[in-house]
């Protein structure tokens, strides 16, 4: 059991597969992101795959640059990265009748994280991972609007 976790789940009216793809591809990440510090990808390929590592331009106060690295690839129900903290930010995917329960988690069981914790950023992940569920399925299910958790 984790003990420094973090996560939201939603229910969304699309298939696992149409999700997936969407999250399977970096270079719209800065579309979904709830927090607003992705700003655009910089290097990266068109799919992930496990152990493809790809580049983001962030910003937190200050902009920067941070290279994530797949380490959980399982298509259509699980994608995960971690960055050079080991931090992860994971989506697990289950079909539910005709829609999908994604939950998207940020693990940050290390260590070194009492600097994340000190800048209130695990509540902070919390608000931003549900606007993030909200942006996925905006995007995934335009017809309709957003459904509850």
């Amino acid at each position: 059991m984790k003990v420094r976790s973090v996560s939201a789940s939603r229910l969304i009216d699309a298939p696992a597969q149409a999700i997936f793809d969407l999250l399977a591809d970096p270079r719209r990440h800065h579309e979904l992101d709830g927090s607003t510090s992705v700003r655009a990808v910089r290097d990266a390929p068109a799919r992930l795959s496990l152990g493809a590592t790809f580049s983001m331009s962030m910003r937190i106060v200050l902009p920067y640059r941070v290279t994530n690295t797949v380490v959980v690839f399982d298509e259509p129900r699980a994608i995960a990265w971690q960055h050079w903290a080991q931090f992860i930010w994971r989506y697990d995917l289950a079909e539910e009748g005709g829609a999908t329960r994604v939950t998207e988690s940020f693990d940050y069981d290390r260590p070194w994280a009492w600097t994340i914790i000190a800048l209130r950023w695990p509540q902070k992940n919390r608000a931003a991972m549900e606007e993030t569920l909200a942006t996925i399925e905006r995007i995934v299910s335009p017809t309709r609007g957003p459904s509850s958790s």
